[in-house]
């Protein structure tokens, strides 16, 4: 007769789940990337096609077009998303006393915008040029930096409001407003003129990466420490 086994099955430290979705998420920006750095025919046609027709109705329709450069100079610009992040930071330093994660959150958002710099500077594909311009941008195209700044700030924020346990009524409204920025900035920047489509999502996958390589791996170092 053998003693019985005290020790636990060996459970993986990284979820099945948060594995699956790094990969996917890896294969689907190396795929984009790659065929943006080609100029595969098919996806520039497509940017090129939705782009003239949103141009023509942005320059036909100026008071939305106005509408549409306040939301992303002001309410969705990179900078107004990376004062929300330091915001975050400050509250989780001096309310919380979590010095480890406020680094960490700080050291994402600063690292997804470094991410976003070098691609545009090592791809740097053109932006839209039109004849009758209704707003401009800087820097090369690829990725959109308000898309992936705002992926990665709201993104974060998510889950920092599900980890800490906030009520279910705050993390809904927090998803709804995560949901209508990541989509609305893409929007305005695609209504504007400055970007492709496959900028802005080039922008949120490279953004829905960046968070989920970030929150994992500070889980997975949580595990190994027993913290909480």
């Amino acid at each position: 007769m053998h003693p019985a086994r005290l020790d636990h099955p060996h459970r993986p430290l990284v979820p099945r789940p948060a594995l699956w979705t790094l990969a996917a998420l890896t294969l689907a920006n190396a795929v984009l990337l790659v065929l943006v750095a080609v100029r595969w025919t098919p996806l520039t046609d497509m940017d090129t096609d939705v782009a003239r027709s949103l141009h023509r109705a942005a320059v036909a329709d100026p008071g939305l077009t106005h509408a549409n450069r306040i939301l992303t100079d002001w309410v969705w610009d990179p900078w107004t998303m990376r004062l929300l992040c330091a915001l975050v930071v400050v509250y989780l330093f001096v309310r919380l006393r979590e010095a480890v994660l406020a680094v960490w959150v700080a050291v994402t958002c600063a690292a997804g915008t470094l991410l976003q710099q070098v691609l545009k500077a090592t791809l740097d594909r053109p932006r839209p040029v039109w004849p009758d311009p209704v707003d401009s941008a800087h820097y090369a195209a690829y990725p959109s930096g308000h898309a992936m700044t705002a992926v990665v700030v709201l993104g974060l924020v998510l889950w920092l409001l599900r980890r800490h346990g906030a009520p279910a009524a705050l993390y809904r409204a927090a998803l709804a407003v995560t949901v209508v920025s990541v989509l609305g900035v893409g929007l305005t920047r695609l209504w504007l003129g400055v970007h492709w489509p496959s900028d802005v999502l080039g922008g949120w996958l490279l953004g829905a990466l960046t968070v989920a390589l970030s929150t994992t791996a500070y889980d997975t170092w949580s595990a190994r420490r027993g913290r909480p």
